[in-house]
């Protein structure tokens, strides 16, 4: 059974303010988890935390059970002269598959976010939001036990918005981990568990050790 488990978590970076302490939570597939709270609070911190990118301030993060994570940037980032398709095979590619074995697979992952029509298009002719689903895809086909996801949704549509969360949240109903960092009220409550680091902000005064 995997499962991810936080205990006392506390990050600053070096002569900063504390970001978050005392962030306790427990994380089983199952449900999609959203990491809210104001611009600055650490929600895209935090996930590189989760990810073992950033060593915490304070406290341990537990990934049992998971052997692979998957990462979706804020802001897309891929190759422009390459193909849509090219993008999505690659991590394919990287586990040794060949490019026919992996092309039926990146499809299928670009079907999910509504990309397949778009899988000859140059990178640099994909317009924000179909680049961004584009990472999502990505991120995916191969098949994490873990995802994290920063503002999937925001160079997106609000229908296209909602249909993405519904996406993530299947995912985590066949048994990956997701958790999203995100502002956006509408994805914040298409999400089955919230993670507010408002909460856990230090209080003014208090001095962390």
């Amino acid at each position: 059974m995997m499962e991810l488990v936080v205990h006392d978590l506390a990050h600053r970076f070096p002569g900063t303010d504390v970001l978050f302490e005392h962030l306790n939570f427990t994380v089983q597939p199952g449900s999609t988890v959203a990491v809210c709270g104001p611009s600055g609070c650490g929600k895209s911190t935090l996930l590189s935390i989760l990810a073992g990118w950033e060593k915490p301030y304070r406290g341990t993060v537990e990934r049992l059970g998971i052997t692979r994570t998957g990462w979706v940037f804020q802001n897309p980032y891929g190759v422009p002269e390459r193909s849509a398709l090219d993008h999505v095979v690659l991590p394919l590619l990287a586990k040794g598959l060949t490019r026919r074995e992996a092309e039926p697979q990146a499809l299928e992952a670009m079907g999910l976010f509504d990309l397949q029509y778009a899988s000859d298009r140059r990178f640099s002719d994909l317009s924000g939001g179909e680049a961004q689903r584009l990472m999502l895809a990505r991120a995916v086909c191969s098949h994490p036990d873990m995802l994290l996801v920063d503002e999937p949704t925001a160079q997106l549509d609000t229908r296209t918005a909602h249909s993405v969360s519904h996406v993530l949240g299947n995912l985590a109903g066949q048994g990956m981990i997701v958790l999203v960092a995100t502002h956006d009220p509408d994805t914040r409550a298409a999400c089955s568990r919230v993670i507010d680091l408002a909460e856990y902000a230090p209080v003014e005064g208090e001095v962390v050790e």
